[in-house]
């Protein structure tokens, strides 16, 4: 009778309980790595977009040349601060005013490239304060430059223009006991435009970008061509009000990381030293008097939204609030907390005490936290940089930037290449012997 095969359960049934067992565990393996890969693969995968959101442009490198146009009381300092810490980290030259001029390129006067240390050329970033002019800063920096700058709604920034250069600009200093009410009451019979800083007074905005601003309003095509004008140079227009904001709006721009663009709030007035502008009338006043400026920042503050809109307001409302959280984390990391503004006299670093603009005017300032004693541990350079004003920090630029100038020009020339005779030294001229006179 031939040999017959038994049936499935009967041959299972022979098999052995260990065989069975290892069969088993073999096909719970060979599941368990097909979801891991599966999971693996969807987690790779690009994550669609929050409803609202473009989709994320791909990414590329960080955009390393800016120039800045740090226009006067509109937190300014506070992303020159920002642009010179992404510099010493990506050694990326900082174009820096020459001696002659202080830590401004002759501000007020147009700028011009002859202003800019031959230490920092060639540059990739200029922050410091200077009057716009378009052809000599082309001339001076890259092609790729990205031109950005910010701009402060009209009654704030006068009220702050008013309090810290009271001692400067003649046409406040003539006003009876230092009134800002008395002087929009009357502007033109403390106001001269042709003495040195009376752009102090009048329409500053407009002033540091280049324009007149003692141009009369009253002429409709002037405001509309100078905007355009702008429009043209800059890609990005910040808006001091909306800061977090406009950091985000920069940061995508630059395409930089969010920790290129954390900040401390840099070059604050103490709160004795600023005015109170609660009065309609008197807002209204400051915005009649510097009308050029309330227009401009009206067009470029609309503008402003626009691009929000394009980048979508709920991602960039998204990346407002991890950069706050990140701010945070590097407060608490440099000073334990949140940081305690100080009057100048009472912070014992000197590089981070505040220029103050006179006796009358308290510019605040930080001080680090002390070392743990006994440590004698120095504070941690990105903190001291972090809270460093601008007059320190602009030196401390120029010395670290004039060190590597000078060491480049002490290198050796390099040799030619073996083989290749060096080029033959030309013998001096002899000039003919002049007769003497007779």
């Amino acid at each position: 009778m031939p040999y017959a095969l038994p049936p499935l359960h009967c041959a299972l049934k022979m098999m052995s309980r260990k065989k069975a067992l290892l069969l088993l565990l073999l096909a719970l393996s060979t599941l368990s790595l097909l979801i891991h890969q599966s999971t693996h693969l969807n987690c790779r995968s690009p994550k669609p977009s929050s409803p609202g959101c473009p989709p994320a442009p791909s990414p590329r490198p960080k955009h390393t040349s800016v120039a800045f146009l740090k226009t006067h009381k509109t937190a300014g300092t506070t992303v020159q601060n920002i642009l010179f810490r992404f510099a010493e980290q990506h050694d990326v030259t900082v174009a820096l005013p020459h001696h002659a001029c202080d830590h401004q390129f002759c501000y007020p006067r147009n700028f011009s490239a002859r202003f800019v240390h031959p230490h920092t050329l060639p540059p990739r970033i200029i922050a410091s304060h200077l009057r716009f002019q378009r052809q000599e800063l082309r001339r001076l920096m890259p092609n790729d430059t990205l031109y950005v700058t910010i701009l402060r709604e009209p009654v704030a920034m006068f009220e702050s223009l008013f309090t810290y250069y009271n001692q400067y600009c003649a046409a406040f200093k003539r006003v009876p006991n230092g009134s800002m009410e008395a002087f929009l009451a009357n502007p033109l019979a403390f106001y001269r435009p042709q003495e040195k800083f009376s752009m102090y007074a009048h329409n500053t905005l407009l002033y540091d970008l280049g324009g007149d601003n003692d141009h009369s309003p009253a002429d409709p095509a002037y405001l509309p061509g100078f905007i355009r004008q702008v429009e043209e140079v800059f890609s990005l227009v910040m808006i001091a009000e909306y800061f977090d904001e406009s950091l985000v709006l920069l940061r995508r721009l630059l395409s930089w990381d969010l920790e290129d663009v954390l900040y401390v709030k840099l070059n604050m007035r103490g709160p004795r030293s600023k005015g109170n502008v609660s009065s309609e009338v008197l807002a209204a006043r400051i915005r009649s008097w510097n009308g050029l400026d309330a227009q401009l920042y009206d067009h470029f503050n609309a503008t402003f939204w626009r691009k929000v809109a394009q980048a979508g307001r709920g991602c960039v409302a998204a990346e407002v609030r991890a950069l706050r959280r990140a701010c945070h984390r590097l407060l608490r990391r440099c000073f334990g907390g949140r940081p305690q503004l100080r009057p100048a006299t009472q912070i014992k670093n000197k590089e981070l005490r505040p220029w103050q603009p006179s006796s009358k005017v308290d510019i605040v300032g930080y001080d680090l936290p002390p070392a743990v004693p006994g440590s004698g541990a120095p504070p941690e350079e990105r903190c001291l940089k972090l809270a460093m004003p601008e007059v320190q920090y602009s030196r401390y630029m120029l010395r670290k930037q004039s060190l590597r100038a000078r060491r480049r020009a002490l290198l050796p020339r390099p040799l030619p290449p073996r083989g290749v005779p060096r080029p033959a030294r030309a013998l001096p001229r002899r000039h003919p012997t002049v007769p003497k006179a007779a």
